[in-house]
Formats: C-alpha cells, structure tokens, sequence
C-alpha cells in the first residue's frame, strides 16, 4: 500500500503539500518523495511490494519530464513488461507501476480500461503541461479530490491530506479518469451488455475458475503474504484456495471478542483443514473504546456498519504489523455485493436483486472496501481482494439474476455449490452469512451501543438536527459516531452517500439497525 497525492497549481508551497500528506504516511512508511513540476506537485509514500529495491521508487519520471505516482498493483505486468520491451522500451526497476508512463505514451487514456489492476494515479504529461487523475474500476484503491482557494485542483489517497487545503473534498469516482478539468467514465464494472444465460453447472465452473485465478494474481509480492481468515464462507474459500496455489501453510489471522468470540471457532476449523499457521487474536470492550476516536479518524467515514465493522479487523492488523513480518493480505470483501447479503433474501423479484447489487457495487468504495483499505494501510499493510477481480465481477454481475436470487434455501448457493468438494469443511462451505461485526462477538456492537447510551441523554435528537445538512443520525451511536467524525471532518460528511442500511423498501427490510441480526431470517447465522 502506498500514499499519493498531487496538486494542479503552484500557489500552495510546497511545505504545506508536504504537511498534509504526512496524515497518510502509515500507507507508505519506507520512503517519501516530493516532484515538483512547473505547474504542479506530485507527492509519493512508499510502500515497497513489488520491486523493493530503491529504483522503483515513484514518482517514475519520463525524459520528457513527464511523471506518474501511483498506489496499486498492475496483475499480469511482467508478460505486459516483455511485449513493452519488444517495442524498444526499457526499465530500470521491478515496479509494475513502471510500466505506466509508456503505456500512457502508446496509448493515452484508452489505457485505463486495459489495465487488470487495482490502482489509484495521478499522471503528469509534459508534452501538454497537464494532469491526468484514474481510479480503477471498483475503487479498491482510494483517491479524494478537492479544489483549492484559488480553484486548482488537489488529488490525494485519503481525505485526511487534504483538510484544510480544499474546501468541499469528495471520493474520486471509481472507473473515471480526470482530464482538462473533466472527469470521465472509461469503465462501468456494473454494466451488463448482455446477459448470461449459461446453465447453472457452467456458471458454477465459470465462477470457481475465475477465483481461483483472481486469488492467484494477488499471490504474487516480493514480500511475506498473510490471510485474514474469519471462519466465514468468503475469506475461508480465499484461504483454502491460496493454500493449495501454494502447496504449503499459509498465515492465518482471525479476531474475536474475548467474551463471545463467534468467528474464532469456525476459522480454527478452517485452519485445521488447510493446515495454515494459525493465530488467533482476542480484543475487549475495552480495546474496542480506547480505538474508536482513533478508528473514524482513520476511516474518515461516520456509517454504523463499516465503524463497528472495522474495530475487529484494525486491531488485528494492528497485531499483524507488530507481531510479523507480513506485508500484504488478501481478504474476502466483495462477495456479498456479488451473490447477496442476508437482506437480499427479501428481494422481491430478480430485477430488484440485480438493481440492488449494481448499487452496492457502485458504493463499495465508500463502505466495505474502504474499511478494508484503512484498517490495512493504517497497519502499514497492503490489501488484495480476489472477489474484487475485474474479470470475476463482470462475470458474475452479468449471470442472470434469477441464478443469483435465494431460490435454493440457501444464500449464496452459487459460490458454495461452485467449492463443493474437499476445498473446504461442510460446517464452513454452509454457514450461514454472520455479520463480521456481529461475528467478532455479539458483545462488540452492543458494547459501541451501550457506550453511545451513556453519553446522550433523552435529548439526543436536538443534538443530532446539528447535522441535517446530509445523513442525519438516527441513533445514539449514528450520533457518537457523527460527532467524532465532525471533529476531525467538519462539514464534510457528504463524503459518504449515506448510512449503509438494508433496502427499507423491501418488504422484511424496514429495521432501524444495520446489523442482519435484526433481520427475521437471521436464524442461527451467528451461532
């Protein structure tokens, strides 16, 4: 993981630039770069993955003083280097991202929706005096912008650089590139020309292909490699996969609450079955408190779901970073965007499922793959997330929803009928959906809740109007978690587009908590 940003114009010194963006050295704790251009400033944190060594530093520079920084991995660049090489370029280091420039030059901005990356840049072309901006297509990585006193424009990797330097700041939208003062969409992951009718034996084939390939890609670092492992169906089938890539133990991490841990037993029996080198992390109440101020800070978010979310999985990269080696992690996200929440049992026809699914594949960045992001690059860690493979995502988006919808008794039918076999303990293959928060230990919500309930009392209401302006707090714990965002982010909460709830049209769906434990259907799935 990596931190980037770059500003458009000369009149901010560079000093100031350089202040800002020390909010996200953890993202690259190795090196630190500053270039200046004539009309601009890219600024560069380093985290080594891919080439360690000190010529793939960014930004990469061209000999005709163009320029690219950039925080992600470029999946396959070694067969893409050899073609470039063909062609008379050369490179002096064993960064993926070196490849950039000259495809920048061969292709222009057609190179973006060619890229089978996970990225976040910002380009400055010297033949035209300008900066080009692109995020990929999900938003796994992260980009923020914003517009300075003087109009100019500022990208950085986390909206915490960029207080106090821009006004109103906003996430990059996932699948655009910036150029001339225009953001265009050069990739719409959700979008499906045509849909597919394959049987449901070939999608199943088709969907275990594809990830098994996904997980392989993101096994490729010239660092040590770790797995977050919850016990749940998703990081376990990312983990038995890449254990069997492999052929020998990985390293397994899973957290849960000290008093009702519900996760840790299921990823031991997981462990167990792939014979990983397992470590279990147990967290308190206590833990849980001291690191919430700490956690929205990080987050830059207020939403109930991804803060109560990402306690568990901060402090257990916080354990990673200090107990191992480990550099990268690869994770589970993406999958119940893809195949379907507990909620999305209630969907009341195909069509809606489908439409459901496009919206929070569009609002990842802002939820589920942002948590993962920032309680990784918090760490100093980098994240990889093989549900998030483009190819996967297009596949599995374009299967006929009428595949997709829980007509089997059995959410996510698909991607468990995809793995049945020896892959994985039937126990684990048919668990039921947990919510991650919930499963760390139902004991770690209700303590957030009961905290919450402490501080306000009967007039919480007139306290959350403060805050009518976008997303107004419902709850005494929307409104702590509001009031410590707006102590860090005043005025900025339009940053997420509101708070992550199931679809309350949906008849079953029309709860005042986030959690699926409210849900009627939630059975036994956090047992």
């Amino acid at each position: 993981m990596c931190a980037i940003m770059g500003y458009t114009g000369t009149d901010i010194p560079v000093t100031r630039l350089e202040k800002g963006f020390a909010a996200a050295r953890s993202r690259g704790p190795d090196e630190s770069r500053t270039l200046e251009m004539p009309t601009g400033t890219l600024l560069f944190h380093r985290l080594s993955i891919m080439g360690v060594h000190p010529e793939g530093m960014q930004p990469f520079t061209a000999p005709d003083g163009s320029a690219v920084a950039c925080n992600g991995e470029i999946y396959g660049f070694r067969k893409l280097k050899r073609e470039l090489e063909g062609r008379g370029w050369r490179f002096a280091s064993g960064s993926d991202c070196e490849l950039l420039l000259p495809l920048w030059r061969e292709r222009g901005t057609e190179m973006f929706a060619g890229l089978d990356a996970e990225f976040a840049l910002i380009l400055y072309d010297a033949p035209s005096d300008s900066f080009v901006a692109a995020r990929d297509p999900i938003g796994i990585r992260p980009l923020y912008y914003g517009y300075s006193a003087s109009g100019h424009i500022l990208f950085a990797s986390e909206p915490r650089c960029l207080l106090g330097l821009a006004g109103s700041i906003k996430p990059f939208p996932p699948g655009h590139y910036y150029k001339d003062g225009e953001f265009v969409c050069y990739r719409d992951i959700t979008r499906v020309d045509e849909v597919c009718t394959d049987d449901l034996e070939t999608v199943c084939r088709n969907i275990r292909e594809k990830l098994i390939l996904g997980v392989e890609k993101r096994l490729d670092a010239d660092v040590p490699v770790g797995f977050l492992l919850s016990g749940g169906l998703d990081s376990s089938l990312v983990c038995a996969i890449a254990s069997r890539l492999l052929n020998r133990p990985i390293e397994t991490y899973a957290v849960g609450m000290s008093a009702d841990a519900i996760d840790l037993k299921y990823a031991r029996q997981a462990a167990d079955h792939i014979g990983s080198n397992h470590h279990e992390i147990h967290i308190t109440g206590r833990d849980v408190l001291d690191a919430l101020e700490e956690v929205i800070y990080i987050l830059g978010t207020y939403d109930i779901t991804t803060i109560r979310a990402s306690m568990g999985m901060y402090l257990v990269c916080r354990a990673i970073h200090e107990r191992s080696d480990i550099r990268v992690l690869l994770t589970g996200e993406i999958s119940d965007e893809l195949f379907g929440y507990k909620y999305t049992d209630f969907a009341p026809s195909p069509a809606a499922f489908q439409a459901e699914s496009v919206k929070r594949v569009r609002e990842l960045h802002m939820y589920d793959v942002l948590r993962a992001d920032r309680c990784i690059s918090a760490n100093s860690l980098e994240a990889r997330v093989p549900f998030g493979d483009l190819d996967f995502v297009q596949y599995v988006m374009a299967v006929d929803p009428a595949k997709k919808v829980n007509v089997y008794n059995k959410g996510k039918y698909l991607l468990r009928h995809a793995f049945e076999g020896d892959c994985l303990p039937r126990t684990i293959l048919q668990r039921e959906k947990a919510a991650f928060s919930d499963a760390v230990g139902h004991s770690l919500a209700d303590d957030l809740k009961a905290h919450a309930e402490r501080i306000y009392g009967e007039d919480w209401k007139a306290a959350a109007e403060r805050y009518s302006y976008h997303a107004r707090p419902f709850t005494k714990e929307s409104l702590l978690y509001r009031e410590i965002f707006e102590k860090y982010y005043p005025g900025q909460a339009e940053m997420v587009a509101d708070f992550w709830m199931p679809n309350r049209a949906w008849a079953g769906c029309d709860v005042d908590d986030p959690s699926a434990r409210v849900l009627s259907n939630y059975g036994a799935s956090g047992e």
